[in-house]
């Protein structure tokens, strides 16, 4: 059954400053997070659900999201224009990143422009989507998805090759809780830091994750498809491939995959 968007299951209380709505079952923690900040002035507020029936990653994409994953989305109301919104994705995925490194001892990477992978594989998504006024923010909503206590089998069988789980990684269930709170650490540490205009030193943190620059990858962007070296990552988030003609293109969305 799923949960009236106002009336969560229990709230929790306070970690590192946030609010945490707390629900059984949701159909997305977005699409709640949305409505919540709609209808309020709500701010580093926190919508968790144990299940998601309706999950959702970038382009529309379903994003499966069965018991024993941490769902989890942030409601913020940065001072940035709605172009700079993107960096909220880039400072999520390295907050996780380190988190996990630093809790169990696992190597993890990015890739862009939202995954976070640990050994080649898939364990964190994230989804920015922005609500703005006149072209002014109103309200960001980050969607955060970690694959913590999952069995890959819980997975559809044409992603098993491509996900792993903290579960699968390291043997045993570990406390959400705990990697809550130390992500939400993480985040606050580096959300303070682009809000005073440090955004320079968390791209190049966000670069030291990312395994795949300077590698031939591949990149359906849009109805097009380049192959390149991945060449570096802009200040405003786009990245940039040199051809094999040497050319530089720029991409601004699309799908990163390693050639081999």
């Amino acid at each position: 059954m799923s949960q009236n968007p106002q009336k969560p299951q229990k709230n929790h209380p306070n970690i590192q400053g946030y609010k945490i709505c707390h629900y059984k079952t949701a159909t997305s923690t977005n699409d709640v997070a949305k409505e919540l900040a709609k209808k309020s002035n709500e701010e580093k507020t926190i919508v968790l659900a144990e299940v998601q029936k309706d999950g959702k990653g970038r382009m529309g994409r379903q994003w499966i999201s069965p018991k024993g994953g941490l769902w989890f989305s942030i409601i913020l109301r940065p001072q940035m224009s709605p172009k700079e919104a993107l960096k909220l994705t880039f400072i999520t995925s390295s907050a996780v990143a380190k988190t996990i490194e630093t809790m169990f001892c696992l190597k993890t990477a990015v890739k862009w422009p939202n995954d976070v992978l640990v050994n080649g594989r898939k364990i964190c998504g994230i989804l920015t989507e922005t609500s703005t006024r006149e072209n002014v923010i109103d309200f960001v909503i980050v969607g955060i998805g970690i694959n913590a206590n999952i069995n890959l089998d819980s997975f559809p069988a044409n992603l098993q090759d491509t996900v792993t789980s903290l579960k699968h990684e390291l043997g045993y269930n570990i406390r959400q809780k705990t990697l809550m709170k130390n992500f939400l650490q993480n985040f606050e540490h580096r959300y303070k830091l682009l809000q005073r205009r440090r955004w320079t030193v968390l791209l190049q943190e966000w670069k030291g994750l990312a395994t795949f620059l300077g590698k031939q990858v591949e990149v359906v962007s849009f109805d097009e498809v380049l192959v390149g070296e991945a060449w570096d990552v802009c200040d405003d988030g786009a990245l940039i491939l040199r051809l094999k003609d040497g050319v530089l293109k720029r991409v601004v969305a699309g799908d990163v995959e390693l050639r081999t």
